[in-house]
């Protein structure tokens, strides 16, 4: 993880990243950042069988909803990767005035999520300039089954 602009910029550890996203439980749907590149990431998340969600999705058979694996795989592939990224210009003092947020998605789900189950998302980035994230992500099951795939976007904005 090298630092690929020159002067400003700092290379920030996943640790560090993570300690970044701004979504926090219970709507942080990221455990761990396992391997962060200017290029690419990967993160993992285990869905707790006490997420309030499946007490209504559905009754009996909890199933996660759509919108909570597209969001998992946001907050890797486009909020996590546009903090590393962001960091690499700005620095760790301009750092805490961007946020990102999510713009647009086309996503195919073929699988689905039960209580209990590990994810990871791996994101490769398409772009990153004037502030705009796109990245593919893929999301598997921990026993590599394909649950997802999209290509997503984000905006970094600046809040400050």
């Amino acid at each position: 993880m090298m630092n690929e602009q020159k002067g400003i910029g700092h290379a920030l550890t996943p640790a560090e990243v993570l300690g970044l996203v701004p979504q926090q439980h219970p709507f942080r749907f990221i455990d761990e950042i396992t391997e962060l590149s200017a290029d690419s990431i990967e993160g993992r998340y285990t869905f707790r069988m006490d997420e309030s969600f499946y007490a209504g999705h559905f009754p009996g058979m909890p199933l996660t909803p759509g919108v909570i694996l597209l969001e998992t795989m946001a907050q890797t592939g486009v909020v996590a990767l546009g903090i590393y990224l962001k960091a690499l210009e700005v620095g760790p003092v301009e750092l805490p005035f961007w946020r990102s947020i999510f713009t647009d998605a086309e996503v195919e789900f073929v699988g689905g999520v039960l209580p209990g189950e590990k994810v990871i998302c791996r994101g490769e980035k398409i772009f990153w300039r004037r502030n705009k994230l796109r990245s593919k992500v893929e999301m598997t099951k921990a026993d590599g089954s394909m649950v997802a795939s999209c290509t997503l976007s984000g905006l970094g904005i600046r809040i400050g």
